[in-house]
């Protein structure tokens, strides 16, 4: 990415600051190329005694100059974040979308010149550089755009280019799967202070195993049931775990769970 580009954060919430972090250290962008716009003030005064970008509470002050526009507001404001910018935006400046659930068609349709628009559906652990993003061109948007929005978010973490119409699924799985990861790491370390192991040890090797077994799954490329089946010898401690795992539904619950996001989604870009 060209040093000399200036890109615009609408928006410096948890995902926006992940990504601002990834990409300075990255070194995609030198904090002075960054603007950051926020509701609030004392967000703001993070931002920039964290990162040294420069920040303003008018999102029509961080695009004017930019190049690229990094939509980083939640759904449901985002209609009124596209009011502030519709005498500012223009034609020659990417916009980049990571709001869950509103699609390309939605920003398009709000201005009266052919937006060139980006939907991406990143995750938090873009905040180590360890993110994982699914993008999707608008209709307008071209091929060197998409090239620009694959080196971005490449500089964070993994990316996949899909159809637009897959995003509320990616949502549901990458979106939101870090949550539903946690949520593991927390529950067996739990279960190794239930059987006798203290909190920090029962932590660390609840969430060095995920850690472990995720690189496992990338870097062999073997099916997640093979790995399995590696790690699980007959009559031992691995199957009488998994049995009590399959008799409480746990397979069920993660579908279940990456579907109910899914729809969540397609709900918010419906409003």
């Amino acid at each position: 990415m060209p040093q000399e580009k200036q890109l615009a954060f609408v928006g410096g919430g948890n995902m926006g600051e992940a990504l601002l972090r990834g990409l300075l250290a990255g070194k995609l962008f030198r904090p002075d190329d960054v603007m950051v716009s926020d509701v609030r003030e004392d967000r703001l005064a993070f931002l920039r005694e964290t990162y040294g970008v420069r920040t303003d509470t008018s999102n029509a002050k961080v695009v004017r100059p930019a190049d690229i526009v990094l939509l980083a507001v939640k759904p449901q404001v985002m209609s009124r974040a596209l009011d502030d910018l519709v005498d500012t935006l223009q034609e020659e400046k990417l916009v980049i979308s990571i709001a869950a659930g509103i699609p390309t068609s939605f920003i398009v349709n709000r201005f009266s010149f052919p937006v060139r628009v980006v939907r991406v559906m990143p995750n938090t652990p873009a905040l180590i550089l360890e993110g994982m993003s699914a993008l999707a061109p608008g209709v307008h948007a071209t091929p060197e755009d998409l090239e620009t929005a694959r080196r971005l978010f490449e500089a964070v973490g993994r990316v996949v280019i899909v159809e637009e119409s897959l995003l509320d699924a990616v949502t549901g799985l990458s979106g939101s799967g870090p949550a539903y990861v946690f949520l593991v790491i927390e529950a067996l370390a739990d279960a190794g202070v239930k059987v006798g192991l203290p909190r920090d040890v029962a932590h660390l090797l609840a969430a060095q195993t995920v850690r472990g077994a995720a690189r496992m799954a990338l870097e062999t490329g073997k099916h997640p049931g093979e790995l399995k089946d590696m790690v699980t010898s007959p009559g031992g401690t691995t199957i009488a775990g998994l049995h009590a795992l399959e008799q409480g539904g746990v397979r069920a619950a993660f579908i279940n769970a990456v579907e109910a996001a899914t729809l969540r989604s397609r709900e918010l870009g419906r409003r």
